[in-house]
């Protein structure tokens, strides 16, 4: 079974889909999920028997802006202000607040969280990289996606007024270590 990818494409000024791939879950792990009971109901995970290890995760989020707010947030030129200054603040208060965002997150004691921002002229985007680390029972990988993602919504807040083109995409975890699961890169 699989379900349909969108890719954009940005030419100066233009957004649109330009391609739909499908992906398949026989290629990714289809084990039993782990927040949910015996009924179906969901859960927290139990982690007080898991082995305490080091734990790193790194996501990341693309938010094409389009020509014109592309130059005026490079420029430092919008209304709000900065715009990765404060998108990179968000994305770091966000890590420390994901166990209140998602429901059954456990919290973490946080040991570091960075963001770091490109951006990419050839695309007129911002290409967004959150990463966590903690020493713990369980991993930081929604640590790190919660980061990207409202450092990705914040851009979106502090540019709206200029366009309600911008593109939100391809928010994804990039990489995690520690654990009992090991360590994964995405391809």
């Amino acid at each position: 079974m699989g379900f349909p990818l969108l890719s954009y494409a940005l030419a100066p000024g233009q957004f649109g889909v330009v391609g739909v791939r499908q992906f398949h879950s026989s290629s990714a792990w289809c084990g039993e999920l782990s927040h949910t009971d015996e009924s179906g109901k969901a859960t927290m995970v139990d982690v007080s028997e898991k082995v305490v290890t080091h734990r790193s995760a790194t996501a990341q989020a693309t938010v094409f802006l389009g020509e014109k707010v592309f130059y005026l947030v490079r420029d430092n030129a919008m209304k709000k202000g900065d715009v990765l200054s404060v998108a990179r603040l968000a994305g770091i208060m966000a890590a420390k607040q994901t166990s209140t965002l998602i429901p059954l997150c456990h919290p973490l004691p946080l040991s570091h969280v960075s963001v770091e921002m490109e951006l990419c002229e050839e695309m007129f985007s911002v290409c967004i990289r959150a990463s966590a680390k903690t020493t713990g029972v369980t991993g930081v990988e929604m640590e790190a996606l919660t980061s990207a993602s409202v450092c990705a919504l914040t851009v979106y807040d502090m540019c709206k007024a200029a366009s309600k083109h911008i593109i939100i995409s391809d928010i994804k975890l990039l990489a995690k270590s520690g654990g009992k699961s090991g360590d994964f890169t995405h391809a």
